[in-house]
């Protein structure tokens, strides 16, 4: 008769989304389910963030791979400690807490594309002897909190283009863009007006479209990939008439951010507007634009209206060349994340220790409250545990089966209560406490001026997002 049961794994939400960012902290229980007396080398609990891009090339006969990896942090947590000799661990119910931090710093979105991924995961491991390792694991969904400049992405940004026609038309055109801002959050709507004199004698249309453009890089080389988000074509303007155009298109609700803060993975933006001619060069526009986390564009109220507009829809009439899109309602508004939190430290509780049904192995304290600190933390930016309000469930009855409630042992320096049975975990040393997170601060903003009118191309992603040196990849 196998001895597991189950192995199971939650993670505690910060917020509506479930979403985590640098700096947070994250907890949750495991949950093992034993039919027998069974002896344990170790159970831990490991959270990690890694990227990865690997892509193919056939050159002739030849097929060469390409593929890199980047390691942003790795943690781990004994829930079990491991020893020279085996924990006995008794049949029933058995229920651990854990608590890690995130480390502060700049790190990247997950992402998950054709060529490559960045993947944030939580791991629990239950290591016996003799015995294969016994594993568990889920993802966690991390939304980056680094965008320098941020302040400077508020402002508006202009462009103008004029072009002399060629062999099939005679005049020229001229074209001044005007876009509101370069930062928007999923569901924020982009405002351009564009302000087109056709002095030409031929007809063009104006079209406006978003793109997602995506690049991975390996071994000196690169791979792309680019997809249309949502384009809008305008009605046509004869010759030898001015007009100006205004359209307006929201992100999606479920477009994920710009990534660009990795050196192997980069997920940018841009918005093009253009003038279709026929028989001719289109003169065109673009702009960079940069999707925000929700929590981060100024103004958001948690729960508010995303705008006038619904999700993937332009302003006024639109003669697109792009087959409709169905258009869902979500049914839950997008909210503010909750940001990083900081506790002021870590408190003790004098409740009376609550009645287990047939469990004489229960620990004081009130159930699915943290200890003050966690236990075992093996290279893991420590900070104290928020105190949950609300207990945590067992899955299994209690007249049924036993359960055992397993909190992180206190620390050394507080003697362990009289009652505690002698099967409690051996005491441990505490890791240093890590250094404090520090709110986002942003790089100051540039010095060129975005807003004057010139003829000079809108910044390019190179001016906004700087490239950083390329750190050194960890081994996995």
């Amino acid at each position: 008769m196998p001895a597991i049961q189950s192995l199971t794994l939650t993670c505690d939400a910060l917020n509506e989304n479930e979403t985590f960012s640098e700096g947070d902290l994250l907890t949750g229980k495991v949950t093992l389910a034993l039919l027998k007396e069974t002896p344990v080398e170790s159970l831990t609990v490991k959270a990690k963030g890694d990227a990865d891009v690997r892509w193919t090339r056939k050159s002739g006969d030849r097929t060469h791979t390409y593929s890199a990896h980047k390691r942003y942090f790795k943690l781990k947590q004994f829930l079990i400690p491991e020893d020279s000799k085996e924990t006995v661990v008794p049949k029933g119910i058995h229920v651990y807490k854990f608590s890690l931090q995130i480390p502060p710093g700049s790190m990247p979105s997950s992402f998950k594309g054709i060529h490559g991924k960045i993947v944030y995961n939580l791991e629990v491991k239950l290591s016996r002897s003799w015995r294969m390792d016994r594993k568990v694991e889920k993802d966690i969904s991390f939304v980056s909190k680094s965008y320098p400049n941020l302040h400077s992405l508020m402002s508006r940004q202009v462009g103008s283009t004029k072009k002399e026609m060629g062999l099939f038309s005679k005049g020229h055109v001229h074209m001044d863009v005007t876009v509101d801002k370069s930062a928007y959050a999923p569901g924020e709507t982009l405002v351009i007006i564009a302000k087109i004199n056709n002095s030409s004698s031929s007809e063009m249309i104006p079209k406006f479209s978003v793109t997602q453009n995506v690049v991975y890089r390996a071994n000196s080389s690169t791979r792309h990939e680019s997809h249309v988000i949502h384009k809008v074509v305008d009605k046509g303007i004869k010759s030898q008439t001015q007009k100006t155009v205004r359209c307006a298109i929201q992100i999606p609700r479920v477009q994920m951010p710009t990534i660009h803060n990795c050196d192997i993975i980069s997920v940018e933006y841009q918005l093009k507007v253009y003038l279709d001619i026929s028989f001719a060069f289109d003169p065109k526009i673009t702009f960079p634009v940069v999707i925000i986390p929700p929590d981060l564009a100024p103004g958001r109220q948690p729960g508010g209206a995303e705008g006038p507009y619904p999700a993937g829809a332009a302003g006024g009439p639109s003669n697109s060349d792009f087959p409709p899109h169905a258009v869902s309602i979500d049914p839950y508004p997008v909210s503010p994340h909750s940001g990083s939190s900081r506790y002021p430290g870590a408190q003790r509780y004098s409740a009376p220790s609550p009645v287990y049904q047939d469990n004489s192995l229960a620990y004081a304290g009130p159930p699915g409250v943290y200890s003050a600190q966690p236990a075992h933390v093996n290279g893991g930016y420590n900070s104290p545990v928020p105190q949950l309000p609300s207990p945590y469930g067992y899955p299994f009855s209690p007249s049924s089966t036993s359960s055992v409630l397993h909190p992180p042992p206190t620390a050394p320096t507080f003697p362990p209560p009289p009652s505690a049975p002698s099967t409690s975990p051996p005491p441990f040393t505490l890791s240093p406490t890590a250094p404090p997170y520090n709110e986002l601060s942003f790089a100051p903003m540039a010095n060129t001026d975005f807003l004057g009118q010139s003829d000079e191309a809108p910044p390019e992603y190179s001016l906004l997002f700087p490239s950083a040196a390329t750190d050194k990849s960890v081994a996995k």
